[in-house]
């Protein structure tokens, strides 16, 4: 489950003084949100027109609760090695805004109720895989992937893609190749997007000795595989066109949000500029967000052609 993150010069201006909005920090919501996009285009693309109302909002209203725990349980965690990186020593538990307890007690609960809710409203399909994705997620990925190889998000990507999966999953209740697709294209998108915020915070990363591949590799071998990686991705993302998924909406989408994020790629492996890493952070997050959106669009305009 991806991160979306302030600029290392970027430090709140004030710290929420409401507990109700701690919490709320604690959910990482940003993050949350687009995780919640992809698995409602996920439902959204399982059925020609509208899906079941109730497996729809409680599906993922579900799997955004799930999203939330992982995301609670990973600040946890990381509680110390955030107290320490410039980029989250603001979040509610570095401050001691929080303490461990009552923020473990809040993930718990939010996990609980997206099992209850997707097991007992959805299926238990659902409910199963959104637990693995939210283990894999808040214990494999923090607790071991992260701190063990330089290779930590390409594997601990799996989780992170996991979520329009479970959308389709909990509208129809069975895999289906084109979710796969939808996981693919996530898994892809994950290593260019992380790794050009590991480059802006490589020297956090080594302070904390967390293994990100600018700290390992270096800078320089970093950015090639961002590029290497956006060339896959930018291949990956014309297989709805190709195996009949999607139409020319989508395709025509697809070919230009590529090739933008091709060019600000191209230009992070060619240059220097301070800038870049985090312009390229941020672009990647508005790509995945059309890109999903284009799916949504072309399967609605292909219903209505039919």
């Amino acid at each position: 489950m991806s991160v979306v993150a302030r600029s290392e010069t970027e430090i709140p201006a004030y710290l929420p003084t409401s507990r109700l909005r701690q919490f709320y920090e604690l959910t990482k919501p940003r993050v949350v949100a687009l995780i919640v996009l992809t698995s409602v285009v996920g439902s959204l693309l399982a059925t020609r027109g509208m899906p079941p109302l109730g497996r729809l909002i409680w599906g993922n209203l579900g799997i955004g609760l799930a999203a939330a725990s992982a995301a609670a349980l990973n600040q946890i965690l990381d509680a110390r090695i955030d107290a320490t990186m410039a980029r989250t020593r603001m979040r509610p538990l570095p401050t001691g805004a929080l303490n461990e307890r009552e923020a473990l007690i809040f993930a718990l609960l939010l996990g609980a109720a997206s099992m209850l809710m997707l097991w007992l409203l959805v299926n238990p399909l659902t409910a199963v895989l959104t637990f693995a994705s939210l283990i894999g997620y808040a214990v494999i990925y923090t607790l071991w992937l992260k701190r063990a190889t330089p290779q930590n998000i390409v594997i601990g990507g799996a989780a992170g893609a996991a979520p329009p999966v479970l959308g389709w999953i909990a509208i129809t209740n069975s895999f289906d190749p084109h979710a796969l697709l939808l996981f693919l294209i996530i898994f892809t998108w994950t290593p260019p997007h992380f790794w050009a915020l590991a480059i802006a915070r490589r020297d956090d990363y080594a302070k904390v000795n967390i293994p990100m591949l600018p700290v390992t590799h270096g800078v320089e071998f970093t950015r090639l595989h961002v590029l290497l990686y956006t060339i896959i991705l930018a291949l990956v993302t014309l297989l709805p066109w190709l195996t009949g998924m999607s139409g020319l909406v989508y395709l025509a989408a697809a070919l230009v949000l590529n090739a933008l994020f091709l060019r600000q790629v191209i230009q992070l492996k060619r240059s220097t500029a301070r800038e870049l890493p985090m312009r390229v952070f941020r672009f990647s997050v508005q790509y995945l967000m059309w890109l999903f959106l284009a799916l949504l669009a072309d399967h609605y305009v292909i219903i209505g052609v039919a």
